[in-house]
């Protein structure tokens, strides 16, 4: 049983000095046997520095690290049973490629033939196995990342901690080793975070990703609730390819109703549509920020429950799987997605259907979510 605990962890560099920084602001953080969880940010989020805390290169300030029910944050790194992949490699020099994924192994005492089999089928795994017996400096830096990838794989650890894990691979391997190496950890049941500023790794790889900003967790959630049910402002803009649009609005009054009235960039007001849920802490001269996601916008007139809108196309990419069209609506620029060609050049005016589950409303000012899809967001927020 290999689960992990982070409880109010932060990390302050130079706490003594007159302006310290707290890289790591009381990170929690619970993940299952087996799970894989990855940590997504952008550089300088904290996600490096949280993973360096768990693995014991770097002391915890403030909270605890356990795994299962033993604390490790004071115990040396060799001590945690912990297996790393460096975003530097880190490989020995004098040893073949061979003896550096077999390493640890042998330091274990593992019999030489169990430990020839698991070498030779993580080095298959990552397509490796022609330069076994090579050394570092004679191999590029995308096969070092996967000989020290190699390397923490290869062993049964309790948790594995991989750090930027694909970072110098070229996109085609990068996306058949994805596939590879989630069978490989669900197969052995490996307990794993790993850091990514790559959205598309960290949906592909992870059972839950933990969003982070300025050293603090945004959100702890699965793919697809970070997607659907975003906690906040931050994580609606970060997640997703095009990100969700979202424009600054208030709530008004219409036709005895309430409406959100997106406001342009010099404010002024843009487009409206009726939000029928009054009676969730929305009332007249709110100020919130409306978001719509762009796969969810359809071409065409609406249907019922749907809202209609039309706009004027201000550029169409076609993307080889899709198209992002970016639209003036009633002078605010509204990005749609399809999944086709569409022969819609500049100038052209398409009608829109916006159905309630594209929507999202957060505060205005601190940037909770309020409602997705109409419905509460209390839950986004857990």
């Amino acid at each position: 049983m290999a689960t992990l605990t982070l409880d109010a962890v932060s990390k302050i560099y130079g706490p003594r000095l007159s302006h310290p920084v707290r890289a790591v602001d009381t990170v929690s953080l619970a993940l299952r046997d087996g799970e894989l969880v990855g940590l997504l940010g952008s550089s300088g989020c904290g996600k490096t520095s949280t993973l360096r805390m768990i693995a014991g290169f770097e002391s915890v300030s403030e909270g605890t690290i356990r795994i299962g029910d033993r604390i490790i944050n004071t115990l040396r790194p060799a001590e945690r049973n912990v297996a790393m992949a460096f975003e530097g490699y880190a490989l020995y020099p004098p040893l073949t490629v061979r003896d550096n994924i077999a390493f640890s192994l042998l330091r274990d005492r593992i019999p030489k033939a169990e430990v020839q089999q698991r070498v030779a089928h993580v080095a298959a795994l990552l397509e490796i196995g022609d330069i076994l017996d090579r050394y570092p400096q004679a191999i590029s830096g995308g096969q070092q990342q996967r000989v020290s990838l190699a390397r923490a794989l290869v062993r049964r650890a309790q948790l594995s901690l991989l750090d930027e894990p694909m970072s110098q691979l070229e996109p085609q391997l990068r996306a058949v080793l994805r596939a590879r190496i989630k069978d490989y950890l669900i197969e052995h049941r490996m307990t794993t975070v790993f850091v990514t500023h790559d959205q598309t790794e960290a949906l592909a790889l992870a059972d839950r990703i933990a969003v982070m900003e300025g050293g603090r967790l945004q959100q702890f959630a699965s793919p697809t609730d970070l997607k659907r049910r975003p906690a906040n402002f931050f994580v609606a803009s970060f997640i997703g390819e095009p990100p969700m649009n979202l424009f600054p609005a208030k709530m008004v009054r219409e036709n005895g109703g309430l409406a959100v009235e997106v406001l342009g960039e010099d404010g002024t007001p843009g487009f409206r549509l009726p939000w029928p849920h009054a009676g969730r802490d929305l009332a007249e001269g709110r100020t919130v920020h409306l978001g719509i996601r762009a796969h969810e916008i359809r071409l065409g007139a609406p249907r019922p429950g749907e809202t209609a809108l039309d706009g004027v196309v201000v550029a169409n990419q076609w993307l080889g799987d899709q198209s992002h069209i970016a639209l003036a609506v009633a002078g605010v620029r509204l990005t749609i997605v399809t999944d086709r060609a569409l022969a819609a050049p500049v100038d052209t005016r398409l009608a829109l259907a916006l159905p309630e589950t594209a929507l999202h409303l957060f505060d205005g000012d601190s940037g909770l979510a309020i409602a997705h899809g109409g419905r509460p967001a209390v839950a986004a927020a857990a």
